[in-house]
């Protein structure tokens, strides 16, 4: 464990960990890393802190997760170890427990062919994980501990924590689908009858099948509910056991993963696999060495010979070739694959022949690259002798991102799911699907059939009116007026006219606390979110928190309950840098915690949220209690100060900080009614709808 580990479990700064280095002759040496850093053995410091009083005992999440950290072969391995012993805890329990019930050595023993044989009956003999090799007898205090975890969070829920942990880790080393898009897509792809939406295993469910060609950690696959099997494929055998895992210890659906490149080693390919009911997928992006030239008289271009530039094209036809008649596709894309002129040909041949059904551009900030607006296209195999729709359906949530500017979080998922859904559920009824200017049109397919067969939504959708209207224009700048108005009423007074002519005075030298003396003191408890667990709470992201508005995130399925806010609690994003505390109130109360945010639950009796939340958003305290990463800033809530003062001086402070953040808030409704206002002048005057007079 590194230094930074050290100061997590002992609830202090980095700085104190140098400090107890130089000062205490006993402190452990380290036992690997560099000489600028060091990494240390748990055993030794945990023993250490706990002679010393500074640690009552190592939390059992903490202890697990720096096992994984502590892996000789890194912390992959160690989560796939801890993945195939979980799973033989959740699939045969009595085995585990006589494995357990022996010493380390024996039990290391034991568990190697209980582990293969586990893995083969859920994965099949070609499984991505290999045979188990033998374990050593140190690995297996490891693996308890995993299995202790799993006792408290579930064995689904002690993988998903230790997993999430890792790629909160290695942010550059993933791209991650978010969970609120893996939910859309997984909706777009069920049958519209509702068959494969039941439970697995329901009587009377229809087989419900369903791949991801390029799984990464199996976010995609893990979002459709009720899959008869879910197929796996990666380029990355580290990823293809990960997701494997992930998504045996969620059902018991089979689950058939492989670890090879899907465009030249496609393991599922036919006839040799049955097709499936539905393909999801999010390919990697502007990928030329895919294969064009070694895979060019392959059959699944069934639409044409991709470009070399045009990768994503090759995924479509990858995915169609997967399919049954009538099966559904759900891709990921990035826009210039609707308009470059190298694929119109590809393009029109799946408009021609029916087999695309839809075009999504979701808002930016949707998925990894949040810098653009990607797009979802939603594809169906069309049966031979079925006539092809007459119309595309293109649809545009880009207006219904909750933030001014492009950003993870900002997706809106909420009102994107809605608009979405109701779009295509509209659509493949065939039923009249009234067009929704800016939003939603079905577009004859005979219009897009022009020379650059441009599918980009935007295009071809009709402009939504100037600010909703004249009326929507009135309303707008009437509610601007009051909030001015507002505004103007709470701005903080200003001082005395005669301060700037009387001396400085020296500033008050308050006795100091820490948020960390203060929790070890029972004054305040302190969470971290996760934004998952079970149920249908709304999340409060990040971006909530620093915007002011309400909670916008969806929760990611899990076992366990998730963390929800209740009246006086005080949340703070852990990255960024910006100094940002917001009291709940009770129109945030009862949402879920999302990831990046810590929950401050302060003691009525001991301590007043807004006096907290006040002295928590100082600059200069937010710059101690802060560490820089290469790409961000992190914050060290535990390392905060803020003043020792009775309740009663508590409530004065309080009370002056709450009015500044009324006053911030009319700043900040003000600042987006203003916008509104402008941009729908603007485009009034452009179309007409507003006079210039």
């Amino acid at each position: 464990m590194t230094a930074a580990e050290i100061a997590r479990l002992a609830g202090v700064g980095r700085a104190a960990v140098s400090n107890w280095r130089r000062r205490h002759a006993d402190f452990p040496r380290p036992v690997g890393g560099t000489e600028t850093s060091p990494s240390f053995a748990l055993a030794q410091v945990t023993d250490w802190l706990r002679a010393q009083g500074k640690l009552a005992e190592v939390p059992l999440r903490e202890r697990v997760w720096q096992y994984v950290t502590a892996h000789p072969g890194g912390s992959v391995a160690a989560l796939v170890k801890a993945g195939s012993a979980l799973l033989l805890v959740r699939d045969r329990p009595r085995e585990w427990l006589e494995a357990a019930a022996v010493s380390d050595e024996r039990m290391a023993t034991l568990l190697a062919p209980a582990l293969d044989r586990v893995l083969a009956l859920r994965f099949g003999p070609a499984h991505p994980l290999g045979a188990t090799a033998p374990l050593p007898s140190a690995s297996v205090p490891f693996l308890r501990a995993a299995a202790e975890l799993a006792a408290e969070l579930g064995t689904r829920g002690a993988f998903e924590f230790l997993l999430g942990r890792h790629l909160e880790a290695n942010p550059r080393q993933y791209t991650l689908t978010p969970d609120g898009l893996a939910l859309l897509m997984a909706a777009l792809a069920r049958p519209h009858s509702g068959a494969g939406t039941g439970s697995t295993g329901a009587a009377g469910a229809a087989p419900f099948t369903v791949l991801d060609p390029a799984c990464g950690t199996g976010t995609l696959l893990r979002a459709v509910p009720g899959a008869t099997t879910r197929y796996a494929q990666d380029s990355s055998p580290e990823l293809a056991s990960l997701a494997a895992l992930r998504l045996a210890l969620q059902s018991d659906a089979p689950v058939r993963a492989a670890a090879a490149d899907s465009l030249r080693a496609d393991a599922f390919a036919r006839p040799a696999a049955e097709p499936v009911d539905a393909v999801l997928c999010h390919p990697p992006f502007n990928e030329r060495n895919w294969g064009h030239e070694e895979l060019a008289y392959d059959p699944r271009w069934e639409y044409g010979l991709p470009a070399r530039a045009e990768s994503e094209l090759a995924w479509v036809q990858h995915a169609l070739a997967h399919l049954r008649e009538g099966g559904t596709a759900v891709l990921l894309m990035p826009p210039a694959a609707a308009a470059r002129r190298s694929g119109r040909r590809i393009r029109a041949d799946l408009l021609r022949r029916g087999a695309l059904r839809a075009v999504v551009a979701l808002p930016a900030g949707a998925a990894p690259p949040y810098g653009i607006p990607l797009h979802l296209w939603v594809l169906r195999r069309p049966a031979p002798q079925a006539a092809p729709p007459a119309g595309l359906l293109l649809v545009d949530t880009a207006a219904l991102a909750d933030g001014p500017g492009p950003g993870p979080g900002r997706a809106g998922w909420a009102a994107v799911h809605s608009a979405v859904e109701e779009a295509w559920t509209a659509y493949e009824r065939g039923g009249p699907a009234p067009d929704v200017p800016g939003v939603r049109r079905v577009v004859p397919v005979v219009d897009l059939l022009d020379d650059d067969v441009d599918l980009t939504p935007a295009r071809h959708l009709p402009p939504p009116a100037a600010g909703g209207g004249l009326a929507e224009l009135t309303a707008v700048r009437d509610r601007l007026d009051s909030t001015l108005t507002r505004a103007a009423r709470l701005t903080p007074p200003a001082p005395p006219a005669d301060a700037k002519d009387r001396p400085a005075a020296a500033p008050a030298r308050l006795p100091l606390t820490t948020v960390g003396e203060l929790a070890r003191a029972g004054a305040l408890l302190l969470y971290t979110g996760t934004g998952s667990g079970a149920g249908r709470a709304p999340v409060l992201t990040e971006y909530d928190v620093s915007a002011g508005t309400g909670p916008s995130g969806t929760l990611a399925a899990a076992a366990e309950q998730p963390l929800l806010t209740a009246p006086g609690d005080v949340v703070v994003p852990l990255t960024g840098g910006a100094g940002v505390a917001r009291v709940v109130d009770a129109a945030t109360a009862g949402a879920a915690l999302g990831r990046g945010l810590q929950l401050l639950r302060p003691d009525p009796a001991a301590l007043d949220p807004w006096f907290l939340a006040g002295f928590l958003r100082a600059t200069a305290n937010n710059r101690r209690a802060s560490s820089h990463a290469s790409t961000t800033t992190r914050l060290d809530v535990r390392r905060l100060e803020l003043p020792r003062l009775p309740r009663t001086e508590q409530e004065v402070y309080g009370a002056r900080f709450r009015a500044l953040a009324e006053f911030e808030d009319a700043l900040r409704l003000a600042a987006r009614l203003g916008e509104q206002l402008v941009q729908g002048l603007y485009d009034g005057l452009s179309d007409g709808t507003v006079r210039p007079d």
